[in-house]
């Protein structure tokens, strides 16, 4: 389901899987926007976290926005959409997110040493 927001103001939006005890949640807290990977039913807390945006650096802050959690079939992969352009990718099967910022490292219960860069063709896990 898609949902209006305005860049730059308080918005927590969440989805949940499908078929498992994952979710995403995308939180705008008026500086940044995140992508979270959660479990719901585990305790863990956040598992991992990629930035969507820095406010500040936004050209199009003052338009509404829309935003929408797509699941893979398995639900096991979710994508944020925004103003339908993929911007990550949460994988609960590989323990890995991506962004297209790469930022921050990887945290959370999946904390690693380097996040894995953005490709194009991640839109395939979607499938």
């Amino acid at each position: 389901m898609r949902e209006r927001f305005r860049p730059g103001t308080a918005t927590v939006i969440t989805s949940e899987s499908p078929s498992s005890s994952f979710g995403c949640v995308f939180e705008d807290d008026g500086v940044t926007g995140y992508f979270y990977a959660v479990d719901r039913h585990s305790g863990a807390g956040i598992l991992d976290a990629v930035q969507i945006y820095h406010v500040p650096n936004l050209l199009n802050r003052d338009r509404e926005s829309e935003a929408e959690v797509q699941w893979s079939s398995d639900g096991l992969k979710a994508g944020l959409f925004i103003n339908d352009q993929l911007h990550a990718i949460i994988d609960f099967d590989a323990r890995v997110a991506y962004g297209r910022s790469n930022y921050p490292p990887p945290a959370g219960a999946w904390a690693g040493v380097t996040r894995i860069p953005w490709r194009d063709d991640l839109a395939g896990l979607l499938r």
